[in-house]
């Protein structure tokens, strides 16, 4: 018997929690039980507790099932542990050492990138990407490679206008005016042919980005990892920031998701 099968409930509940939070919406428990293979008088139970903790919400009138309260608390807690920068920051630091630039871990927070770890290389200058910072995510390399890994709907209900937009303080307004929605899906077409994010100029004068998007298990970008390097870097450092900073994100997709 395996460890799993030993709580036959505990593994379904959790079942039930990942497939909702899969969903676009919330469903109904029959199409739970038909997608788990789970008996729907077993479902309904669960469901009920689940209900009780808090954890799951029930939509009488379109007689679905969503997310509660409980279980966005449990994400909270996850940011407030930061695992991400736990896993992601000895390897953005092993990432730095090798080349001898400075490099950063962001996550994508709405329309914005937040910056959970900087590690500035030995000489290099201070980078605006700090601990904490705030930077529009379609001009940053972190942030185009996880708007890459969006679904066109998702995208959409991001950039809506125009307006949506920001720019940089530095760049200011006019900047801002160039940007529409059909300009980002471009920029991400072209993130996606090759494989990775880049930047050149748009968050620093003189200094450019690569990324690339840390996946969780559903596919969905948990967070990226970036090297920012002299605009006028020679061809071979670029070519091993974009090695190394793959590396480091598929390394830490496999953490995230517990797999050495």
């Amino acid at each position: 018997m395996t460890e799993q099968s030993k709580v036959p409930a505990a593994d379904q509940t959790l079942a039930i929690l990942t497939h909702l939070a899969a969903q676009r919406g919330p469903v109904p428990a029959a199409t739970i039980a038909q997608a788990l293979a789970i008996p729907r008088s077993t479902v309904y139970h669960l469901l009920a507790v689940m209900q009780e903790r808090g954890f799951v919400v029930h939509l009488p009138e379109e007689r679905r099932y969503g997310l509660g309260v409980a279980a966005f608390e449990l994400s909270s807690g996850f940011s407030r542990q930061q695992p991400l920068a736990r896993l992601g920051r000895p390897l953005v630091a092993s990432l730095v050492d090798r080349l001898g630039e400075s490099g950063h871990l962001a996550v994508l927070h709405g329309r914005d990138v937040l910056y959970l770890v900087e590690e500035r290389a030995p000489r290099r200058p201070s980078l605006v990407t700090d601990v904490g910072v705030r930077l529009p995510a379609h001009l940053t390399a972190t942030g185009r490679a996880m708007l890459a890994e969006l679904p066109p709907a998702q995208l959409r209900a991001l950039y809506p206008e125009r307006s949506a937009f920001a720019a940089r303080v530095s760049a200011g307004e006019a900047d801002a005016a160039e940007w529409s929605y059909g300009r980002l899906k471009r920029v991400l077409a072209a993130v996606r042919e090759a494989g990775f994010a880049a930047e050149d100029g748009e968050v620093t004068g003189g200094l450019a980005s690569v990324g690339v998007a840390v996946v969780d298990h559903l596919g969905w970008p948990a967070a990226a990892i970036a090297v920012t390097f002299p605009d006028d870097a020679r061809a071979e450092l670029q070519e091993q920031a974009v090695a190394g900073v793959r590396d480091a994100a598929a390394l830490l997709s496999r953490r995230i998701r517990g797999i050495r």
